[in-house]
């Protein structure tokens, strides 16, 4: 039970880390290269503070782990940069799809083997966030948008694979950011000086670097070790689902019979992906 509390807990700070992106970038009230490097300085400076207030003292500086650390940039970057130019919908649909293609191919190429129902889980959970997020009218699609988001989610889905070995979340994570900062700042600042970047944006864009991104992926290396690949892969897809949810909730967003049918479907997929047979 208090894996399945931390499990959720880590699934609702996914979906608010999408709303406040959400709420930054498409309010116009940030762009996305200020927003990417504001939310990593962000996450670093909370967890190097976290670690410090542990130990009393600085922490040691351990070794990179590049794999981790390139993951986390390409996912931060890349989605950031995507999100402007393509739909909300199809930018999940493509994230998302894409995270459970990578987890499930390196959960296999580590030698994990999971039933058959894991995999039926997976496809009737991505047709019903199909269902939910497939945009409404035929619209052009940017191939380098498609392609960011696409590198989003590859990118997300090695630094989640990593995570299965973390022994240490909080020091895991906090090296991950603060090694990612120079990275992210080499790829975003050629483009901060010609956006937008307003006080709302910043205080969204440190709220979701601090709190649902420093904080949550700290949780998410320490629940994911437990999980596993397959099953981590699967609990993302309810980040969506939930996310509409607090939109109906916080917003005032209008709950329709399709959002309904279409969270069913998701949320039915992974019952039936983690659930035992019986």
């Amino acid at each position: 039970m208090r894996l399945f509390l931390l499990t959720v807990l880590t699934m609702i700070a996914f979906a608010a880390n999408s709303l406040l992106n959400r709420a930054g970038l498409a309010g116009e009230y940030i762009g996305p290269a200020g927003f990417a490097l504001i939310r990593v300085v962000a996450g670093a400076l909370m967890l190097w503070g976290l670690l410090w207030a542990k130990a009393r003292q600085a922490p040691p500086r351990p070794s990179p782990d590049w794999a981790a650390v390139a993951g986390l940039v390409a996912y931060l970057v890349g989605f950031s940069f995507a999100y402007v130019a393509l739909d909300a919908g199809l930018g999940a649909l493509v994230l998302f799809a894409g995270v459970q293609i990578t987890m499930f191919v390196g959960a296999i190429l580590g030698g994990d083997r999971f039933p058959a129902r894991r995999w039926g889980g997976m496809v009737v959970s991505l047709g019903g966030l199909a269902y939910l997020v497939w945009p409404g009218q035929a619209q052009s699609f940017d191939p380098w948008a498609l392609g960011l988001m696409a590198l989003a989610a590859l990118g997300w889905g090695v630094y989640s694979l990593i995570g299965r070995r973390a022994s240490a979340p909080l020091a895991a994570t906090a090296w991950n950011f603060i090694y990612a900062v120079p990275l992210v700042a080499l790829a975003a600042i050629p483009f901060v000086w010609g956006e937008v970047m307003t006080a709302p944006g910043i205080g969204l864009a440190i709220t979701s670097g601090a709190v649902t991104s420093g904080l949550g992926y700290a949780l998410w290396y320490h629940v994911l070790p437990a999980l596993g690949a397959s099953t981590g892969a699967l609990a993302q897809l309810s980040v969506p689902v939930i996310a509409m949810l607090a939109g109906v909730i916080l917003l005032g967003e209008v709950l329709t019979l399709r959002a309904v049918l279409a969270s069913a479907l998701v949320l039915g997929g992974i019952a039936i992906g983690l659930l035992p047979r019986r």
